[in-house]
């Protein structure tokens, strides 16, 4: 990887060559502790097998818009994002009872194996799912303290941690809360920024900054940038959420509809919609399982009330926000051009 240059498969080399190797260590002493923990410790490792590294280069060049040089130590500390990441997609998908993530069992349905034989079977592969998740949030601050940066500079990032988990877990719960409420597009996107924004591109940034010594202005520029490209990044993932290729995104495209979740996709249908649309899908979305047909209907009605095109206008003006703040800042060429291509992936993407 040039140093100067952004190389987004160089970048992801380097963040794999911390994760899987750190990933692995912690999975044998996990499973050390007793025979039985195999399969649980199998499900840390799957955890952070894939993934863009979004986060962990958003936490980067937060550092690298500061002026600070390349740094194997910042990237170790850089990769303790991946593992929050991580965490919250365990939760994230036990919570919303997703089947997969990157074409493979989500931890909850892998970890049904363990516990086949055992009374209530489910609920204890999903406790097992909520501990995976739990340690993998312990090991995101275990690997950023141990990054080899100076503690000094970690000092000046901690307390970000608690802001991210804070806020995290809050937009976790909105949703929670706001699931089977009536539809509504500005509740939908207070969800977005907590549970998705915030810890993807925004946090990052300022933990990469404040690592760096970052200054008032450029913080509040980090903000400017950051809240609304991740706003664009979860809207994206709506969408791809039901129109697109499960072959391409891993996931199962019909978890939004199913799951009843408060999507700004939905919430945009509701609100297009007349009075006999309205009432088709009261009836459809109030179906415990939603068959394959019933999902057709409700994209074909969000496709001929231009919903979706209503999204991608969101994200195209949210993307020109964060391009906006973006050229107001004072950062070195290389940073600013690394920052307008990560906005470009995370908000133009199949997956």
């Amino acid at each position: 990887m040039t140093p100067d240059r952004w190389e987004p498969a160089a970048f992801k080399t380097r963040i794999d060559e911390v994760l899987h190797p750190f990933a692995a260590r912690e999975a044998d002493q996990f499973a050390a502790v007793d025979p039985l923990l195999a399969p649980v410790a199998e499900q840390l490792e799957a955890a952070v097998a894939d993934g863009k590294r979004l986060r962990a280069a958003f936490c980067y060049w937060g550092w690298r818009a500061v002026g600070q040089p390349d740094s194997d130590a910042l990237v170790r500390a850089a990769a303790s994002m991946e593992l929050v990441h991580a965490a919250a997609v365990v939760h994230d998908d036990l919570i919303d009872d997703s089947p997969l993530r990157h074409g493979r069992p989500t931890a909850h349905i892998a970890l049904r194996g363990a516990v086949r034989l055992r009374p209530r079977a489910d609920a204890a592969a999903r406790s097992l799912a909520m501990l995976v998740g739990d340690l993998l949030m312990a090991l995101a601050g275990q690997l950023f303290s141990t990054s080899g940066l100076p503690a000094a500079y970690l000092a000046r990032a901690r307390p970000l941690w608690s802001v991210m988990a804070r806020e995290l877990i809050a937009g976790e719960c909105l949703e929670i809360l706001r699931t089977g409420a009536g539809p509504d597009t500005s509740a939908s996107l207070k969800v977005i920024r907590y549970k998705t924004a915030k810890y993807t591109v925004e946090q990052p940034l300022l933990i990469g900054g404040a690592l760096a010594g970052a200054g008032t202005r450029l913080r509040e520029g980090y903000s400017a940038y950051g809240l609304p490209l991740g706003e664009a990044f979860q809207l994206r993932d709506d969408l791809l959420g039901l129109f697109g290729d499960p072959e391409r995104t891993g996931k199962a495209n019909a978890d939004d509809v199913r799951g009843h979740r408060p999507t700004a996709l939905l919430a945009e249908t509701w609100r297009l919609a007349g009075h006999e649309d309205r009432e088709r899908l009261r009836v459809l979305l109030g179906r415990r399982r939603p068959d394959a047909d019933a999902l057709d209907t409700v994209r074909g009605m969000m496709r001929r009330l231009k919903a979706p095109d209503r999204i991608e206008d969101m994200i195209g003006a949210r993307v020109r926000e964060a391009l906006g703040a973006l050229d107001e800042l004072d950062v070195p060429a290389h940073a600013s051009s690394a920052l307008t291509a990560l906005a470009q992936s995370a908000a133009v993407r199949r997956s």
